[in-house]
């Protein structure tokens, strides 16, 4: 840099060699910020420069300082935690053996906590985290930039997407960031990631939009991201991206490390997707609704691509459709590939699925897609997935591998709702596991499908409720998870 830097001078010297010392002196401190000093001729070499402070901001160094000023107020620091039941030792229901090593393996609690960042994108004092930053806790603080401490309420949890919203409970008037429209980031674009990392205190850090709609993260089912290199570490979570206007373009998420630390890749969910889940917050909402697919969608391959007669593979294929979705009343059949929605380009399922996943329900998307070589534009519907049949919920009791469990019907609904994968046609859906559960002990798993309880067909939770009300000396299980079939055997 510093010889770079000489050679620049060295050339302002010869294009400007009709010019006095004083002048070239001046011409020289306004280029380079007073940071270099040509010495007059005759000058002595051993004098040392004579420095001064800029005279206006254009002289000074880039700073950072005004956005971090405007956008830090807002951002919080995010404790939650929950009391847990700690089981006691079976050795210490013999008196005898209580008698001798006291009471220490008696039933007691122990206290779980997590801590992440968050921002306030409302002044009434509604606040945007991540979902894994607040999961299975009850009570949830949030340390304001100003030191104030305050309990917050937890309004909506949404695992698909890895947000929740909370809501300050005392008073209002908090200092609030905006939420900028992510779909006019570009690469290269500079951003801060502001947030709590490691407990250490508020900290900014600062990197450019690295890539833009990252999918197959795995981090939750609208895998659609915004990748930075600006510092991430644990206890970022939640934190805002903050553009060049202090604005919000994203919610710190993830990161790739095999150290646990940053290795300047970095991943945040696009404020788009972020405002979908505050509105349904602000409606009253306890559940985010989206636009329903109704298909089974597949990525394409270059084989694939090249047999479609496509330069690349991109875009969304149709494996499946079911015959009440709006795809198909669309117009769309298995085999066609969706390009676009809205004229925004689709690279993958993943990509379609947050397209329309942040769009309000009610109106109607335009859809390019490609159909034995030849482009249609088809429009679809915007509406939620149906709950046919009702879920009629019920929550397993007695003794049996299931207690503690609560399952639902199959249904459109909650197949999309508890991410079902693979052709689920028939079964009960876990819903909830309680906590220290015989279901729970069995490793049963929020999503997963029960198709048959020793050897009888379970087809809606009344079966389910009739099937584990019995006792038996081995139980059969036979489930769905993941979109693989699996039978396996415990005792009664």
């Amino acid at each position: 840099m510093i010889g770079g830097t000489r050679r620049l001078a060295a050339g302002a010297l010869r294009s400007g060699a009709s010019l006095g010392p004083k002048l070239l002196n001046a011409a020289f401190a306004a280029l380079l910020g007073a940071a270099f000093w040509v010495a007059p001729s005759g000058a002595s070499a051993q004098a040392l420069p004579e420095r001064a402070a800029p005279s206006s901001r254009a002289e000074a160094v880039l700073s950072f300082a005004p956005i971090v000023k405007k956008a830090q107020p807002a951002v919080v620091n995010v404790f939650a935690s929950r009391v847990e039941k700690v089981p006691a030792n079976p050795l210490y229901d013999d008196p005898i053996f209580r008698r001798f090593f006291g009471e220490g393996g008696m039933p007691g609690r122990q206290m779980a906590q997590s801590l992440g960042s968050g921002v306030i994108v409302d002044p009434t004092g509604l606040v945007v985290t991540n979902h894994h930053v607040i999961e299975g806790m009850t009570d949830v603080k949030v340390s304001l930039a100003d030191k104030r401490e305050i309990h917050a309420k937890i309004l909506l949890r949404d695992p698909r997407t890895d947000l929740a919203v909370l809501k300050l409970e005392e008073g209002g008037g908090y200092p609030s960031m905006e939420l900028a429209d992510s779909d006019l980031l570009q690469v290269g674009d500079l951003v801060l990631a502001i947030g709590n990392p490691f407990g250490v205190g508020q900290t900014v850090t600062q990197g450019i939009v690295s890539a833009l709609a990252r999918t197959q993260v795995g981090i939750s089912d609208y895998g659609f991201f915004i990748q930075t290199d600006a510092a991430i570490n644990p206890g970022n979570s939640g934190g805002p991206l903050v553009d060049m206007n202090g604005r919000a373009v994203g919610i710190n998420s993830a990161i790739f490390s095999k150290s646990g630390g940053s290795v300047g890749i970095g991943f945040a969910i696009p404020s788009n997707m972020v405002k979908v889940v505050l509105a349904t917050a602000k409606g009253g909402g306890k559940q985010v609704r989206r636009p329903w697919l109704g298909a089974t969608l597949q990525a394409l391959t270059p084989d694939i691509a090249e047999g479609l007669a496509l330069s690349r593979p991109t875009g969304a294929l149709v494996a499946d459709l079911d015959a009440r979705g709006p795809l198909a009343e669309a117009g769309v059949k298995r085999g066609d590939v969706i390009l676009s929605v809205d004229g925004q380009d689709v690279e993958d399922p993943e990509g379609l699925g947050y397209r329309l996943g942040t769009k309000p329900l009610g109106g109607a998307a335009s859809l390019s897609v490609l159909r034995a070589g030849k482009k249609l534009a088809l429009m679809s519907k915007l509406v939620a997935a149906p709950e046919v049949p009702p879920r009629d919920p019920v929550k397993i009791k007695g003794q049996n591998p299931f207690a503690g469990a609560t399952f639902v019907n199959l249904s459109p609904a909650t197949i999309e709702e508890l991410s079902v994968q693979g052709n689920a046609s028939n079964g009960v859906v876990v819903a909830e596991i309680e906590e220290g559960s015989f279901a729970q002990q069995l490793s049963l798993q929020k999503g997963d499908l029960i198709l048959a309880v020793n050897d009888k067909k379970i087809m809606t939770t009344r079966d389910m409720e009739q099937a584990a009300a019995g006792r038996a000396y081995y139980w059969k299980i036979t489930l769905s998870r993941g979109g693989q079939t699996i039978t396996t055997m415990i005792g009664g």
